[in-house]
């Protein structure tokens, strides 16, 4: 488990790394367009997949800022959000090359951020939740770009496999 959440942590890097360089090429205006995507705009959608990543990394680490609400505007600004994005996936990174076998099969708890419940459950599945997340809004950012500009990378995760920074994984 611990090379699949390796790749994942890897792969979600490089798949920032191209959405965030495509979002570059738009304005600021296209950047916090309604998209018709969850959390409006593409700009909303990038702020929302690092605000769940800080909760889940003060979730699992008990480190870091939290924020309180999952449609938080952490940056407006594209190359401090991106700055942020990159410093989150090497955080993510190294939280995964510190796991053992023993903490993925370990439970947690923790607080939910919309209903305030307590949750237990086991680290794995909670992590494979963590990364799908993080896909499912790339998905979601992916098709803002498309609309705002005619096109977006490729995202798929055999791309990254067969890219050097994913051949590792393949």
């Amino acid at each position: 488990m611990k090379q699949h959440f390796s790749m994942l942590a890897a792969y979600n890097a490089w798949a920032n790394g191209l959405i965030y360089d495509a979002a570059g090429e738009l304005g600021d205006a296209a950047l916090w367009e309604d998209a018709g995507v969850a959390f409006t705009s593409l700009g909303g959608t990038l702020n929302h997949i690092l605000v769940a990543d800080r909760i889940w990394l003060k979730r699992f680490t008990g480190q870091g800022d939290a924020p309180a609400a999952l449609d938080t505007i952490l940056f407006r600004d594209l190359p401090r959000l991106h700055e942020a994005r990159r410093a989150e996936d090497d955080r993510i990174a190294d939280y995964v090359a510190g796991l053992t076998s023993e903490n993925l099969r370990g439970r947690f708890s923790y607080l939910t951020v919309s209903d305030m419940r307590t949750i237990s459950q086991r680290l794995a599945p909670a992590l494979a939740h963590f990364f799908n997340h993080q896909t499912h809004h790339r998905g979601q950012a992916h098709a803002a770009l498309t609309r705002l500009s005619g096109k977006a990378p490729s995202l798929d995760l055999i791309a990254f496999q067969r890219n050097e920074a994913g051949r590792a994984f393949a």
